[in-house]
């Protein structure tokens, strides 16, 4: 029983180190998104850190235009990260969880 215990937290650890690492090369995950007309491009990381805008010109003469188009084109860059960390993080942490009995909600 102790040595199960020992080794279900030896695990944990090691899940643990893997979903720190994960969180890292995260960082170097770049998501690519523009408007529709692209006149407006993001980069942000998976871990949704922005990296780089790019404003067309034409934008810059009309103030609520380029809100909107901030606003619309960050939240479809920030929701594609999403995904993409919630799915590299979930697939670290289902892969390293111990075999716990009614703990089988995660595989």
């Amino acid at each position: 029983m102790f040595g199960d215990m020992m080794n279900m937290m030896g695990k944990l650890k090691e899940t643990q180190k893997k979903v720190e690492e994960t969180k890292k090369r995260l960082d170097t995950v770049l998501i690519d998104e523009a408007s529709n007309d692209n006149k407006l491009k993001i980069t942000l990381t998976a871990n949704r850190t922005i990296k780089s805008i790019e404003i067309d010109n034409e934008l810059l003469e009309d103030k609520e235009q380029l809100e909107d188009y901030l606003i619309l084109t960050l939240n479809k860059a920030i929701e594609k990260a999403t995904k993409v960390n919630e799915a590299e993080l979930a697939a670290v942490a289902k892969e390293g969880m111990p075999n716990i009995p009614g703990m089988d909600m995660f595989k």
